[in-house]
């Protein structure tokens, strides 16, 4: 049985950009910071689409090389009840097996339909996609290294097993969120809180951003406002590292 949220958790993540979620979910230091999170070489191809909320179903495919015998590989639809187990809203996670994955797309417009009907609101994938045009109008999220024209020899392998796509390794019922900034793994036992925390911490950023686009900016005013609104026991590391910063500098002034 796959751990879940509520859906008014679901629906307060998918108003968060994915900078926001990656801050909130830091502030709880459940997990090293070089963690949790895509590589920059996956690419979102539907930028304006909201943000993409769900929990992970998992296949393995290949597409390089011909079968033994006839021209195609015979379909499996296996997955499909596989992926139903899963609770929804799901987003399929795809790793390319090949050598040099991408050499074909496994979803083209005939399976992002299939997959929306099956309750996914996207696919990530490190191999191929394609039908870019006929699938952004589907409101269907992508997340892919590559865009192919052709199928190729493209066949899943294995399915509802952990897979690693673009360096984020993924299990089966993984809560992920995705835009244009990548995409990220929250961890369950603290999803319920990443709204609340990291609307606080956007909150601390605006003023902060206020202050720094304002004539009366300076170096001396900016270390104030930090500790002022006690940026050293901020939930965000990165403030906290600022505030850090600003007192070695007042201390360097002062000497």
């Amino acid at each position: 049985m796959h751990a879940r949220v509520s859906a008014e958790t679901l629906n307060a993540l998918r108003l968060l950009d994915c900078c926001s979620v990656a801050n909130a979910v830091e502030a709880f230091d459940v997990r090293l910071r070089n963690e949790g999170f895509s590589e920059p070489r996956l690419c979102c191809w539907f930028p304006k689409l909201p943000p993409m909320v769900g929990y992970a179903t998992t296949l393995r495919v290949r597409a390089s090389s011909p079968p033994s015998k006839g021209n195609t590989y015979l379909d499996r639809t296996d997955w499909w009840r596989h992926l139903e187990a899963v609770p929804g809203p799901r987003v399929m996670v795809i790793q390319d097996m090949d050598n040099h994955a991408g050499r074909g797309a496994f979803v083209g417009e005939v399976h992002a339909n299939i997959l929306k009907a099956l309750g996914c609101v996207g696919i990530v994938t490190d191999g191929a996609v394609g039908d870019l045009a006929a699938i952004e109008e589907l409101n269907f999220q992508l997340f892919s290294e590559r865009v192919s024209v052709s199928h190729a020899y493209v066949h899943v392998v294995e399915f509802g097993t952990p897979v690693e796509v673009a360096g984020l390794q993924v299990r089966p019922g993984d809560l992920l969120h995705g835009d244009q900034n990548g995409l990220l793994r929250i961890p369950l036992e603290i999803a319920k809180d990443i709204p609340d925390i990291a609307t606080d911490l956007r909150e601390r950023e605006k003023q902060i951003i206020a202050y720094s686009r304002s004539a009366e900016f300076s170096v001396a005013g900016l270390c104030a406002l930090l500790e002022e609104g006690g940026a050293a026991k901020t939930l965000e590391p990165f403030l906290a590292e600022m505030f850090g910063l600003c007192r070695d500098f007042r201390s360097a002034t002062l000497t």
